[in-house]
């Protein structure tokens, strides 16, 4: 809901009024909020919702596979949200405090996730420094590993118990000549760090393949390199 936020007052005055009108922040986080939980209700109530527990993209990255939902073979009545994913993010907010983000955000993005049965979060924003609240969310499975993340306290934090979407920088793709030294030497280092964990990788975000669709095929040939080293 914090790019809904922005779209409607820009990002230095949504940073402002975090401080100069913070019941404002609250007054418009609470009117978003209301408007999704009703989208959410038309959607269930019209029968409009499909699972998306099978190989469907689900949170910022990742497949929806999972036997703790259920799947197109055993489900036969309308969707649910509790039937289903749930997924939510404030990347936009990466420069506030993680006090101010439990107090802003979090609350009203609670009131979203706990419509759903399991929960991903996160995107770009690293999640190490607001990992104090985000654990807090419920049903919480999956979680955003992106480039800027520190990965050995990810590892402390999720361990076993949740599933780490390691996201590695585009960049190296984005030449004509892909740079495999640097995407080699990044993959290794997450694998590395994550060593124990229930982790993904995701490659997203690319805007460019440099004219060069291969970059891909030979990222996915390193990454599989990297994880039989381990």
């Amino acid at each position: 809901m914090t790019r809904n936020f922005i779209d409607l007052r820009g990002l230095d005055k949504f940073m402002m009024d975090l401080i100069l009108e913070p019941e404002s922040v609250h007054q418009l986080m609470r009117f978003l909020t209301d408007g999704y939980l009703k989208r959410l209700d038309f959607l269930e109530s019209s029968a409009l919702l499909s699972l998306n527990t099978g190989g469907s993209y689900v949170g910022s990255g990742g497949f929806g596979w999972t036997d703790q939902l259920p799947d197109e073979k055993n489900h036969h009545a309308n969707v649910k949200t509790q039937d289903m994913w749930g997924f939510c993010e404030s990347q936009e907010t990466v420069g506030v405090s993680p006090e101010m983000f439990n107090e802003f955000i979090l609350p009203y993005q609670m009131k979203i996730l706990n419509r759903f049965g399991l929960n991903c979060y996160g995107c770009c924003e690293p999640i190490d420094v607001r990992w104090e609240y985000v654990k807090t969310i419920p049903n919480l499975r999956r979680i955003s590993t992106s480039p800027w993340a520190d990965v050995s306290k990810m590892k402390e934090y999720l361990g076993s118990d949740y599933i780490m979407s390691i996201k590695p920088y585009p960049t190296p793709l984005a030449s004509k000549v892909m740079d495999e030294k640097s995407a080699r030497n990044e993959l290794r280092d997450a694998l590395n760090h994550s060593k124990g964990c229930v982790v993904e990788l995701i490659m997203k975000d690319n805007h460019t393949l440099g004219g060069n669709p291969d970059n891909i095929v030979k990222w996915v040939k390193i990454a599989r390199q990297e994880i039989d080293r381990l």
